[in-house]
């Protein structure tokens, strides 16, 4: 007999760094833990944006040999992965660093696990496989949107399974989160909107998960989450507040240094959202959506977001209305069911103020593959059982041609 719960816990990277200009850290770090050889994992895009260039700069005199994997790629398969494991095995780093989007360091995670503990990554698909502490990860994102740096998740794609597969444990928290927003400043504007959308979808999911008192009913496997609790909750709301404000700001104005700082935060407060509370049907769906047709995470998971909260919103009514009002789309003095339904209406308005593409059809979606898509997405249980909602295999049909 399961008992219930009466606690729950929260848990970030090891070490948090805030601020514009404090990629500088990456020296004081380095010179603490008396590292030695580098590997980051980073891509052909920010090497030319001149990115590595500025984290090199600041690497100390005691280090070394840095070595640079360049393959990232958006949404990187388990053929990047190799690659990096490839090098990684060669160069034997003391650490590895995570420059990039959420791509490059869920690569890095992985890297780090792989070369820790060996063997496959499926061997460590689902939640808490790695058996110990990996290599020590750094964290350093470019983008304000995905959290990675904070997260206990690396999320690849299977190219012949064609869904993203997950890999979950404590051990996959990076040692040093160092959050830098002077390095999204160069982000172009649909990498922005992209990244942002995603942040918005960790924050409501996190805020509107199954609550923490309820995970006693959830599968094993979804208690890689704690379920909605009060500091979760917290964290969220202000995310949706700071992107509500600031996301249209930073898509239209890229120069607009306090839009880029405060959706940096967002996205960190998010990524500290979701990690504990959890994430539910948005990302379910978007898993095989996005190993399908290949559009970004981000985009894929915002344009759903109001689909599936159309079908939770009978169950989270108040969540939505203080959403709403925290967005700024909802109308103070509205009841409760209006602002909740208002809020719905303020995420599909925010889509096309910074250029999120609204149907299925538009990504290069077939008709044909939505039930496909819809089964693969329900025997993600672990998301399934996070959701405040439980859906059938139907339901999932549903949402899909309601976006289609």
């Amino acid at each position: 007999m399961q008992v219930r719960p009466n606690y729950w816990k929260f848990s970030i990277a090891k070490e948090f760094v805030f601020g514009r200009g404090c990629v500088q850290h990456l020296e004081t770090v380095c010179t603490k833990q008396q590292l030695k050889r580098l590997l980051v994992i980073t891509d052909k895009n920010l090497i030319q944006a001149g990115l590595l260039e500025r984290v090199l700069h600041v690497v100390p005199q005691n280090i070394t040999s840095v070595h640079v994997f360049d393959g990232g790629q958006a949404e990187p398969s388990l053929n990047v992965l190799a690659e990096a494991v490839a090098m990684g095995t060669h160069v034997k780093p003391d650490a590895i660093v995570g420059l990039g989007g959420g791509s490059n360091i869920d690569v890095a995670k992985a890297t780090a696990l792989l070369l820790t503990h060996g063997g496959n990554l499926a061997d460590y698909f689902g939640f808490d496989k790695a058996p110990g502490p990996v290599l020590p990860l750094i964290a350093i994102p470019t983008t304000a949107g995905t959290g990675s740096e904070v997260s206990h998740s690396a999320v690849l794609t299977d190219p012949e399974a064609h869904i993203k597969v997950s890999t979950l444990s404590p051990h996959l928290r990076p040692a040093v989160a160092i959050v830098d927003p002077a390095l999204t400043d160069s982000c172009p504007p649909h990498v922005t909107a992209h990244s942002g959308i995603d942040a918005l979808v960790h924050a409501i999911e996190g805020y509107t998960a199954r609550r923490w008192s309820d995970m006693h009913l959830a599968d094993p496997q979804a208690r890689a989450y704690e379920g909605a609790h009060p500091l979760g909750k917290l964290l969220g709301l202000e995310a949706i507040r700071l992107i509500g404000q600031n996301l249209v700001r930073a898509v239209h104005e890229p120069l607009n240094q306090e839009a880029r700082d405060h959706m940096a935060l967002a996205a960190s407060y998010a990524g500290m959202s979701f990690s504990n509370c959890g994430v539910a049907l948005v990302h379910a769906l978007e898993y095989p959506l996005g190993a399908a047709v290949h559009c970004s995470h981000g985009e894929g998971n915002g344009l759903l977001l109001p689909h599936v909260m159309r079908y939770n919103l009978s169950t989270r009514v108040a969540e939505f209305a203080e959403i709403g009002l925290a967005l700024g789309y909802s109308q103070p003095q509205a009841s409760a069911q209006q602002q909740a339904e208002q809020a719905i209406d303020g995420v599909v308005r925010l889509q096309g103020e910074i250029g999120i593409r609204p149907t299925l059809r538009q990504l290069g979606v077939e008709r044909s593959t939505l039930s496909s898509m819809a089964n693969k997405s329900f025997q993600i249980k672990r998301l399934m059982d996070l959701n405040p909602r439980s859906p059938t295999e139907a339901d999932l049909l549903a949402i899909l041609e309601a976006a289609y």
